[in-house]
């Protein structure tokens, strides 16, 4: 909607809209209390007045308060306000929606489960159509999704897909080998996975039960599937998912990346026409849609460019998108029919939606990025990211709903093989098996309230995003004179999204252990750590950048420091704080130049505080 006021869709750094949360949700639990009443109300009462008088039963409800006024200690002590419009940049936290909170405590009442349709009839069919949500956010024009556990849980799933993939040829060959005649083990194992969609459509029922026996869910084949390929920027979960999968962390190879932290497609390349000489195959490539040290997009699009070129020398890989975190940024490219923008006709798409309030600089290498995502066979998407959702609730695409047969499983106490449909079936095409049905709920609130375009996620992104540049912008304009020196913010490369990175630096060092030293101390200062957390004037986050991880792609970021290659080879690593700037409000002037404000008087005070100390 063009008129859609962020502002009314949280609860409020300070509690603003509690008026409106408290009665939403008191009518709701009210609502549930009364279907709880008017369910046969000629049936007995198992709790009978007579019983609310017994003094175990008084005891009892004394006791369970005694325990909440615990838990609500405990959580006030214990926990960050990174609710706070413009105090807490660290963590991949934020607000949470309004909706989606009161969608998931009203939900939670019936504590639905979504792997039967028995037992969620309302949340399983959210949840089907948050999948589809999914599936149309990436343009996969006849895709599939679903909520999951989280990122690192759909990281596993994406990985899943692929070994099953990638195995299925090799089945073939052993149990009905007349179906594959005169194909090579190497073909085999470079057919793209619309091509084992048709040779699969081809097979009985009973013949594909079969041939996925003897594919990968056996443990055969899974050392001739190849070399699972990551960029250096990988989340660490795609170690666990190789440990688990069977595949193993030795098929890892990690690609280098540019000093923009993007994959090096070039090194790409190389690394896959290496292996093809060895007739080493390429069980899959992943690419990185914000990564959570940099927020930087991968060039989605040469890496599909590069596999259509290979695909003519017979060299084919399955391509996952990791895009927990920036998958929900591809709205703000989506026009409110759900269609990809071109990139000439966006500024003024968001010119008429008034979303941004700041000169946001949107890169074309970014946007094509983003565009290619539609050729992969999954991505990986976060609602408890940029969705701004509670905790847990991750998501996966995949691009063929018919995809869902080759890895799918059936338990027939839970739902019957031949006669379900889709909702009912999801525990089938799942790693989990019991799942929370208010998840689902809340995603499928947030998702009506805001559509996965520039009408609704395309607006609080955007948000996002502005905050991110102008906070960097502000940064590189920052200098502290503090007892007589003068320190430095050196802030990262241009964000391709709304992460953050910055170091301080005092003027003419040129000592990188020293400068690497001040940084951790500022994180110190401005973290958990800190034990006065909730009255730390800004809370932040830090990370470490080393050759082991990095290579050499931080370089020019040191040099641009001012500080000699022999310092990055002496130490090897470089400290950063790092912030993801998902707060919604900053996109006004006013609560911007109040809270920078803020912020840097608190710097002032840390770093007096860290020199001081140095020099008793």
């Amino acid at each position: 909607m063009k008129n859609l006021n962020l502002k009314a869709l949280f609860v409020g750094d300070k509690a603003e809209n509690r008026d409106f949360y408290e009665n939403q949700m008191s009518r709701l639990v009210n609502e549930h209390m009364g279907w709880r009443e008017d369910y046969i109300p000629s049936d007995m009462a198992a709790i009978s007045e007579e019983d609310k008088e017994q003094p175990d039963f008084i005891a009892t409800k004394d006791h369970v308060l005694d325990v909440l006024d615990d838990l609500s200690q405990r959580m006030r002590s214990g926990s960050i306000p990174w609710q706070s419009a413009g105090r807490y940049w660290g963590q991949m936290n934020s607000e949470t929606l309004m909706p989606a909170l009161l969608a998931y405590n009203y939900a939670v009442l019936w504590n639905p489960n979504n792997v039967a349709l028995e037992s969620s009839m309302a949340t399983s069919q959210m949840e089907a159509e948050v999948g589809t949500d999914f599936a149309k956010l990436f343009s996969f024009k006849d895709g599939w999704g679903h909520i999951a556990a989280d990122g690192s849980i759909a990281n596993l799933e994406g990985l899943w897909y692929a070994r099953c993939f990638k195995s299925i040829p090799l089945a073939m060959k052993e149990v009905y080998p007349d179906k594959v005649a005169g194909k090579s083990d190497w073909k085999l194992l470079n057919m793209s996975v619309e091509e084992i969609l048709d040779a699969v459509a081809k097979l009985s029922s009973d013949e594909i039960d079969a041939v996925k026996a003897a594919s990968s869910r056996s443990g055969k084949f899974i050392n001739q599937l190849g070399k699972w390929i990551v960029p250096q920027t990988k989340h660490y979960s795609w170690e666990k998912a190789l440990d688990i999968s069977g595949v193993g962390l030795d098929q890892m190879v990690s690609i280098p990346v540019r000093s923009n932290y993007r994959m090096d497609v070039d090194k790409l390349e190389e690394a896959i026409r290496d292996l093809a000489k060895q007739q080493i195959p390429i069980l899959g490539v992943v690419a990185v849609v914000g990564t959570t040290e940099e927020g930087a997009v991968d060039e989605v699009d040469k890496i599909v460019a590069l596999r259509e070129e290979l695909k003519k020398e017979g060299i084919y890989f399955y391509l996952h998108v990791d895009a927990a975190y920036g998958g929900y940024a591809r709205a703000l490219y989506m026009d409110k029919d759900g269609e990809f923008v071109k990139y000439d006709d966006l500024a003024a798409m968001h010119k008429e939606y008034g979303a941004f309030h700041y000169p946001v600089k949107l890169q074309e290498d970014v946007y094509k990025g983003f565009e290619a995502i539609q050729y992969a066979e999954s991505v990986t998407v976060d609602p408890h990211k940029m969705g701004y959702v509670p905790y847990a609730a991750g998501g996966i695409a995949i691009k063929h709903k018919d995809m869902r047969n080759i890895i799918s499983y059936f338990a027939s106490y839970v739902f019957e093989k031949s006669t379900t449909t889709a909702p009912d079936l999801l525990g089938a095409y799942i790693l989990e098996g019991s799942k929370a049905g208010a998840t689902a709920a809340a995603v499928w609130a947030a998702h009506q309230v805001l559509p996965l375009n520039i009408e609704g996620y395309g607006q609080l992104i955007a948000s996002s995003i502005e905050a991110a540049q102008r906070f960097r912008d502000y940064l590189g304009n920052l200098t502290f004179d503090i007892n007589g020196k003068t320190i430095e913010v050196y802030p990262l490369n241009h964000p391709d999204f709304n992460m953050v990175d910055w170091v301080f630096k005092e003027k003419g060092s040129t000592d990188l252990k020293e400068i690497n030293a001040l940084n951790e101390k500022m994180y110190d200062y401005s973290s958990y750590l800190d034990g006065s957390v909730y009255a730390n004037r800004f809370i932040s986050s830090h990370t470490t950048f080393n050759q082991s991880d990095y290579g050499d792609s931080p370089l020019p970021f040191v040099e641009k420091m001012g500080l000699p290659e022999s310092e990055w080879e002496k130490e090897k690593q470089v400290t950063l704080m790092r912030a993801a700037i998902m707060t919604p409000y900053m996109n006004s002037d006013k609560l911007f130049d109040f809270y920078t404000k803020g912020i840097t008087q608190a710097m002032q005070k840390k770093l007096t505080e860290i020199l001081d100390s140095e020099s008793k």
